[in-house]
């Protein structure tokens, strides 16, 4: 039997879900149109080097942070005169305060591998504007409000 040669990973594989329930009963929805996606967590580092260390450094993680930042192509309903309910209510979050201002959300590989995490953010909604050739768009910041967790994808299997 043969290994199948390793394909390189494609940055259209992230998909991003926004729960559209409640914790205790979650709706995930996607968020669609997204076209450009990038995370980051970045941790932070502290220096704990002392004298007893025979002059090698030595080094504390301390704290986390994380970032999600994904432009959108803006969906709507001409006819209902309706945004799509996921952008929506992300930019609604964006406006409001306390809990009402975090996003519920989850971001998975789409092909099922086991790549994937949950957490909740803040959103800052940021229309792109642009020529009146450019299409819809938004460039939306989530900044992370505690942990990032790493969760089994919910499309393995798919």
């Amino acid at each position: 039997m043969t290994t199948p040669t390793p394909e390189t990973e494609l940055a259209r594989e992230w998909r991003l879900e926004v729960n559209m329930g409640t914790e205790q009963a979650p709706d995930w929805q996607l968020c669609p149109g997204v076209r450009e996606f990038q995370f980051t967590s970045e941790p932070n580092i502290e220096d704990a080097s002392d004298y007893d260390s025979d002059g090698w450094a030595s080094n504390e993680k301390t704290g986390q942070a994380w970032e999600l930042s994904v432009t959108i192509r803006r969906k709507a309903n001409k006819t209902s005169k309706a945004y799509n309910e996921v952008h929506e209510a992300i930019r609604l979050a964006h406006f409001e305060y306390g809990d009402a201002n975090k996003v519920h959300l989850r971001f998975m590989n789409r092909n099922g591998l086991p790549e994937a995490y949950e957490g909740k953010a803040v959103p800052n909604w940021a229309p792109a504007g642009g020529e009146y050739t450019a299409l819809g768009e938004v460039e939306i910041t989530f900044t992370g409000d505690g942990p990032l967790t790493p969760i089994d994808n919910p499309l393995a299997g798919s």
